[in-house]
């Protein structure tokens, strides 16, 4: 009575819950249970020039296990203990910033947790237009994985009609923007999944000329009779033994954007992995390949983001989800990405 009392006296002000994921342990190859850990804290108040992001949707990306482990990359690794890196969209639910008011949605980089307070200038940090597009999308194709896939093909690939483009994960998240696009530029587009579902996907919903389902036979001689007049174009996210299908059929001065390799993300022997960068710099003949990152295009981010989400509005770019309800889902749904398991965009919905 008395505690009740109080409350209706000063009011009861209960502190917001924040959980996050946090690495507990660096993986030794595939995720195991206790690597990451489900932690619980108060949530800050927001400061002026901050706001306090409420998470509504995480993205999850290949790009996420090497930071995992404890060697140096374009990233710097995880801490023990720290949260785990990755976008959200969330809701604005308090603002102590000129820019941004209570109920905006915005994207940024607070990593594997429900809150999150965020400076007004921070890099990564970004009003969306949830008009006419669902507000996931922008972690999708109308986002990072949609501006890698442009960004990629437009300034590395440099497409012309009448070439042949070939792209490995065809039905993920980047694969499946980058063969659409292609497509628009007059390409004959090549398409490599895994699974008969996978592969119908991508032929008769995005568009593709063909599909070949690596799990079902000879690769190089599927690749051989799916690209008569050779290869221009291989936009790379696998690596491993897709690379290797791939060198015999590359034209002279074809172009090979790297953008990931996740066939090896779980090996147990980083230092000793044969990238796509060693299989295609070691041919006798090299195509012009490299390893890039969608941030070597930030200036153009607002820009690339609307002409993606403009396309997703028209109708011109279609795209699949897998997603998995809560964030304490996420260990299970980021492991199972790795494997291959997911069907389009991984995602985390986190609430309404």
């Amino acid at each position: 009575m008395f505690r009740w009392a109080l409350n209706r006296l000063f009011g009861n002000k209960s502190v917001r819950q924040n959980r996050a994921i946090v690495l507990s342990r660096r993986p030794k190859g595939e995720l195991r249970q206790g690597d990451l850990t489900l932690k619980a804290s108060d949530v800050p108040a927001a400061n002026d020039g901050e706001i306090l992001v409420e998470s509504l949707w995480l993205s999850l990306d290949p790009y996420m296990r090497p930071q995992m482990n404890d060697m140096e990359s374009y990233q710097d690794p995880v801490s023990i203990g720290g949260t785990m890196p990755g976008e959200v969209v969330g809701r604005v639910i308090e603002s102590k910033s000129r820019n941004f008011r209570v109920g905006d949605i915005v994207t940024c980089h607070s990593g594997w947790q429900e809150y999150y307070v965020a400076s007004d200038s921070e890099d990564g940090l970004y009003k969306v237009d949830p008009e006419g597009i669902p507000i996931q999308a922008y972690l999708g194709v109308a986002g990072m994985p949609g501006r890698t896939a442009y960004c990629g093909l437009k300034y590395l690939g440099k497409p012309a009609a009448g070439e042949t483009l070939v792209v490995s994960a065809a039905s993920g998240a980047v694969g499946s923007v980058v063969g659409q696009l292609a497509k628009r530029e007059g390409c004959t587009v090549v398409g490599i999944a895994g699974g008969s579902k996978k592969c119908d996907f991508v032929v008769n919903d995005l568009g593709f000329d063909a599909c070949i389902d690596y799990k079902s036979g000879d690769l190089t001689q599927q690749l051989k009779a799916a690209c008569p007049n050779g290869i221009d174009i291989y936009f790379e996210n696998v690596g491993g033994d897709v690379s290797k299908a791939i060198v015999p059929l590359l034209n002279a001065g074809s172009r090979v954007p790297i953008c990931g390799f996740v066939s090896v993300y779980n090996t147990t022997s980083p230092e000793t992995v044969e990238t796509p960068m060693h299989i295609f710099g070691t041919m006798e003949s090299p195509p012009e390949h490299r390893f890039f990152l969608v941030a070597e295009w930030q200036d153009q981010h607002q820009e690339i983001t609307e002409t993606l989400a403009n396309l997703v509005r028209s109708g011109h770019l279609n795209y699949r989800e897998s997603v998995s309800e809560g964030l304490e889902s996420a260990p299970e749904a980021f492991k199972g990405m790795l494997a291959g398991k997911n069907f389009g965009k991984q995602l985390v919905h986190i609430r309404d």
